[in-house]
């Protein structure tokens, strides 16, 4: 979200339909890091059926996500779940695969027309960032509870 004396404050996690309407959000310390944070932030998503009727949908038909989920773990969990994701490969992945010679794999195929509507994500964020109780510590009564509130 930003920078204190102390370095990063908070990150904001967040998963957003096509529309860029947040479906669900984590937030964390700004030294967590990303990958840590999907399976987290998948269980939080909760899209009621149409009618009100039956279970509502946890798992999303596929899932954008930056070079910051392009690790094994991340891939294994989307994987396990049967959750189809663009994510493209880190340059120091790449490096690795050509070290290991012809054993180094398949990369993962990255549809960049799919991938350009990572953008909706960004655009909700920045939306969120423009609101006052997220930006600043204001709505905070008690200092031992996190200081971001997000609505």
């Amino acid at each position: 979200m930003g920078r204190s004396r102390g370095g990063l404050t908070t990150k904001i996690h967040l998963a957003c339909d096509g529309g860029g309407r947040p479906l669900g959000m984590v937030v964390t310390a700004g030294q967590r890091h990303e990958s840590t944070q999907l399976e987290p932030l998948l269980d939080t998503i909760r899209v009621p059926r149409t009618g009100g009727s039956g279970r509502p949908r946890k798992r999303p038909t596929h899932l954008i996500a930056d070079r910051g989920y392009s690790y094994s773990t991340c891939r294994r969990l989307l994987r396990q779940r049967r959750i189809t994701h663009t994510i493209p490969e880190r340059s120091d992945q790449q490096q690795a695969r050509v070290r290991r010679g012809p054993r180094g794999g398949r990369p993962p195929r990255v549809d960049l027309v799919r991938y350009r509507q990572r953008n909706v994500v960004e655009r909700a964020i920045a939306r969120l960032k423009q609101h006052r109780a997220i930006a600043t510590r204001y709505d905070c009564e008690d200092r031992r509870v996190p200081s971001r509130v997000v609505v």
